[in-house]
C-alpha cells in the first residue's frame, strides 16, 4: 500500500479509529491492531511476502529466548550465526541470485569460456532490506547484552512489521522502539499535531518535488545520448532533489504517522544538502543505515583503531558493502566506491589531527555546501543510470559540453513542470537552511500555511499518476 494513494488515505483512519477509540484500555489489544494493521497494508502488495516477515519475525523471536537461556559462548555464537545466516540468505537469494549468477557468467565469458544460466523469476519481497537489518540489530543487540529479550510475541511481530516504517525505514533498533510496544499509551494532542505536520511536508517533498522532478529525470536520462550538456546538468540537478524528496518525504509521513500512534522513530534526515564535507553528508543522510553499519559492520572490524591502513580498510568495506546493501547492480556499488573515495581523504585528515585541537574557519562554508553538493550530485548520476558506462557516458557529455536537444524545456508542458520544480526546490532550501540555522531537525509552519501546502499537493495528486517511493526496490 503506498502512502501516497486513495488506498492509504482510507486505511490509516480506521486503524487511528480502532487503535485510539475502541482497542484503547488494554496496551496489548493497542499491539494487536497495530499488527493486523502492519500485515493489511504489507499484503497489499502481495499476501505472499507475509510468510516471509513472520517467518524472519518468528526466527530472530526464538533466537533471542535461546541467547538469553544459553551461557556458552560457543552456542550462543551459533545461535546469533543462525539468525546472521538466515535474515542474509533470504536477503541474498530474493535479492542477489540473478546478480551473482549473471556476474559469474559474466565472468567466465570474460575468460573464453561460457556456461548456461539458470535465472530464476524472483519477485523482490517489498522492503526487505529494512526489516532484515531491523531484526538482525535485535539478535546482535540480545548476543551483546544491550538488550533483554522479549517474551512479548505480539509485541515483537509488531516491532518487526509497524507499518509506518516497514518498506523503507527509517531501519529502527529494537532497544529503541521495542520498548515503546510495552509502554501504555495515552493519546497526545501536541505529537498528533506535529505528526501531521511531518506528514504533510513529507507529501510536500514527495508529491511536489519528486513527483514532478521524475517526469524531467525520466525523460532526459533515458535518452541521455541526445541531450545538450545543459540538459544532463538539469537532469543530473533534479535527479538530486528527486531521490532526496522521495526518500526522505517517506521517513517524514512515516515519522509524523507513527507519532499518531504516539510512538517515536529515529530522525532519518537532517538537511543533507547543507553538508559542509563528505562525512557530514554521511551524518545528515539515511541517518538509520549509516548509524546501522557504523555499529554492526564499522566498529566489528576494528573501526578506526589499529593502523591506518586498518582503518581505510574498514571505511571502504561499510561504503562498498553500503552500495551494495542498494541494489544488485554494479553501478550501486561503484556509487558506494566512489562515496569512499571522497571520504577517505578527509578521514584521514581527521584521524591525523585527531589529537590536535579542531577550528572551523566559518569564512568558506558556503563553498564548502556547494562543493559537496556537486560531488554528491555526480554520484547520484551513478546511481541513477543502468549501468556504469551509461554513468560514464552521462558524466562525460556534461564536461566535454556536448549538443543536443534540450529535452526539459522542449515543450510549454515540461518548461511549466521543470519552472514548478525548481521553484519548489528552493523553497525547500530556503526553509532547511533557516531550520538549520535555528539548530531544529524539522520543519514547522503556521496553520494556515499547512492548509495551502495541502491544497498544493492536492492539486497536483489529482492530475497526475501516482509515483512509486524509489527506496521501496530496495
Amino acid at each position: 500500500m503506498l502512502f501516497n494513494s486513495i488506498d492509504f488515505a482510507i486505511f490509516l483512519p480506521i486503524v487511528f479509529i480502532l487503535y485510539w477509540f475502541v482497542f484503547s484500555k488494554k496496551t496489548q489489544q493497542q499491539n494487536l491492531v497495530l499488527l493486523i494493521a502492519s500485515y493489511v497494508f504489507y499484503g497489499f502488495w502481495d499476501w505472499r511476502f507475509l510468510f516471509l516477515i513472520f517467518f524472519s519475525s518468528i526466527i530472530d523471536f526464538l533466537i533471542g529466548k535461546k541467547l538469553n537461556e544459553v551461557t556458552n559462548v560457543s552456542k550462543r555464537k551459533l545461535f546469533l550465526s543462525i539468525s546472521i545466516v538466515v535474515n542474509l540468505g533470504l536477503l541474498g537469494f530474493f535479492k542477489y541470485y540473478n546478480f551473482f549468477l549473471d556476474s559469474f557468467a559474466s565472468a567466465f565469458t570474460f575468460f573464453g569460456s561460457s556456461i548456461s544460466e539458470q535465472r530464476l523469476t524472483i519477485i523482490l519481497p517489498v522492503g526487505i532490506s529494512f526489516y532484515t537489518f531491523q531484526t538482525l540489530s535485535y539478535s546482535i543487540d540480545v548476543y551483546r547484552n544491550k538488550l533483554k529479550p522479549t517474551n512479548n510475541f505480539i509485541a515483537f511481530l509488531s516491532f518487526v512489521s509497524f507499518f509506518p516504517q516497514l518498506v523503507a525505514g527509517p531501519i529502527e533498533r529494537a532497544s529503541n522502539l521495542l520498548p515503546q510496544f510495552y509502554n501504555k499509551r495515552i493519546f497526545s494532542y501536541d505529537k498528533a499535531v506535529s505528526g501531521v505536520q511531518l506528514i504533510v511536508w513529507g507529501f510536500f517533498k514527495k508529491i511536489v518535488i519528486a513527483d514532478n522532478a521524475s517526469i524531467i529525470v525520466n525523460g532526459i536520462f533515458s535518452n541521455y545520448q541526445n541531450q545538450s550538456f545543459e540538459s544532463l546538468l538539469m537532469g543530473a540537478f533534479l535527479f538530486s532533489f528527486q531521490i532526496y524528496g522521495d526518500f526522505s518525504g517517506y521517513s517524514d509521513i512515516a515519522i509524523g504517522t507513527a507519532r499518531l500512534f504516539n510512538f517515536d522513530l529515529m530522525v532519518n534526515f537532517k538537511f543533507p544538502y547543507l553538508s559542509k564535507n563528505i562525512g557530514d553528508f554521511w551524518k545528515r543522510w539515511h541517518i538509520s543505515l549509516s548509524t546501522w553499519f557504523r555499529d554492526y559492520l564499522y566498529i566489528p572490524l576494528g573501526g578506526s583503531k589499529g593502523t591506518l591502513l586498518k582503518a581505510i580498510r574498514n571505511v571502504g568495506i561499510v561504503f562498498i558493502v553500503s552500495g551494495f546493501w542498494h541494489g544488485a547492480n554494479w553501478t550501486f556499488i561503484f556509487w558506494g566506491f566512489i562515496h569512499a573515495v571522497l571520504y577517505i581523504p578527509l578521514f584521514i585528515a581527521l584521524k591525523k589531527r585527531s589529537n590536535k585541537s579542531k577550528t572551523e574557519n566559518n569564512r568558506f562554508n558556503f563553498l564548502k555546501i556547494i562543493v559537496t553538493f556537486i560531488l554528491v550530485m555526480f554520484s547520484w548520476v551513478i546511481f541513477r543510470s543502468l549501468t556504469i558506462t551509461d554513468a560514464i557516458n552521462y558524466i562525460t557529455r556534461i564536461f566535454s559540453l556536448s549538443n543536443g536537444s534540450k529535452f526539459y524545456a522542449s515543450t510549454s508542458k515540461y518548461l511549466i513542470i521543470t519552472g514548478i520544480t525548481l521553484f519548489s526546490i528552493l523553497f525547500l532550501i530556503i526553509t532547511e537552511f533557516y531550520n538549520d540555522k535555528k539548530g531544529r531537525i524539522e520543519t514547522y509552519f503556521k496553520s494556515y500555511f499547512l492548509v495551502f501546502l495541502c491544497l498544493i499537493i492536492a492539486f497536483l495528486g489529482a492530475i497526475k499518476n501516482h509515483a512509486d517511493f524509489i527506496y521501496f526496490q530496495f
